[in-house]
């Protein structure tokens, strides 16, 4: 009885351990709002360890997600857009510039930089940069 009791304690606990289901927040017609807002939100759910399914324009501050969000748990459909620009106030346009990978800021300044005018990554150009859902 003593060899089996250490093996039946675990076996109880595994049993009455919760089990972990990965969240998955869909973004689709996202246009943005205050980045420091979308900065704050992005970093809550990164602390949770969620999964990112781009289903439609993510435009303005909700790109932020992509320097809190892992690339490895982002994936993107074939309507997934992102639209970059500049934000209102320079200190959050630094934000953003810095939540971006080099390789997306590389393909932003290709395209002449952030500017108050979009610069939109759709389909081929996401597949290079995510994978697909």
């Amino acid at each position: 009885m003593r060899k089996l009791l250490p093996s039946l304690i675990l076996v109880v606990l595994s049993l009455a351990a919760p089990i972990a289901v990965a969240e998955t927040i869909d973004v689709s017609d996202d246009h943005g709002g205050s980045v420091a807002a979308y900065n704050q939100r992005w970093q809550q759910y990164a602390a949770r360890g969620v999964s990112v399914r781009i289903v439609g324009p993510c435009q303005s501050a909700c790109t932020v997600l992509l320097g809190h969000i892992p690339r490895s748990r982002i994936c993107v459909t074939p309507e997934a857009r992102f639209g970059f620009h500049m934000a209102h106030r320079p200190d959050m346009t630094a934000l953003l510039w810095r939540s971006y990978a080099s390789d997306i800021k590389a393909w932003i300044n290709a395209r002449g930089g952030l500017t108050p005018d979009f610069k939109w990554m759709s389909a081929p150009d996401t597949y290079r940069y995510f994978h697909k859902c």
